[in-house]
């Protein structure tokens, strides 16, 4: 496996992985409405104007997860349910880790984001709730120290 820049003939793949992550990632926390629209085609759409700064971990041409970084803050990171537990989470975080993201939020519920986050030593810096597809949503701040 092997992290890289995305590019432009990757957002098919990508907007797919990033589908099905969100189906079995968020169906207890946004509910079957929201994620109806969260399909690959609305990731595809997304993914046409970020591409760019893009990365994704790829096994022999397949796509098994995507990352998004906007200056230091990780904006996204996804893997494919079916690559869950192959090191794809943790390539794509040492990477952004190594590209200078210090900052991401992923939601309070997301109990799995969450452990593992803590277990790449990611610090909690605090709660809160903001507006997220239409609703008040909690969620979860950490924080990544240089070393």
């Amino acid at each position: 496996m092997i992290v890289r820049s995305a590019t432009r003939d990757d957002i098919p793949a990508m907007a797919a992985a990033t589908a099905r992550s969100y189906a079995v990632g968020f169906e207890d926390i946004l509910g079957p409405e929201i994620l109806a629209g969260r399909d690959a085609a609305f990731f595809a759409e997304r993914f046409a104007d970020t591409w760019p700064r893009m990365r994704v971990a790829d096994e022999d041409g397949r796509i098994l997860g995507v990352s998004l970084v906007t200056d230091a803050h990780l904006d996204m990171l996804f893997v494919d349910p079916e690559a869950i537990g192959r090191g794809a989470g943790a390539a794509l975080l040492r990477d952004v880790e190594a590209r200078g993201a210090r900052t991401l939020e992923c939601f309070r519920d997301n109990r799995a984001a969450r452990r593992f986050y803590e277990r790449q030593g990611w610090r909690k810096e605090g709660e809160y709730e903001r507006e997220f597809a239409g609703c008040q949503r909690a969620f979860v701040a950490y924080e990544k120290a240089v070393r």
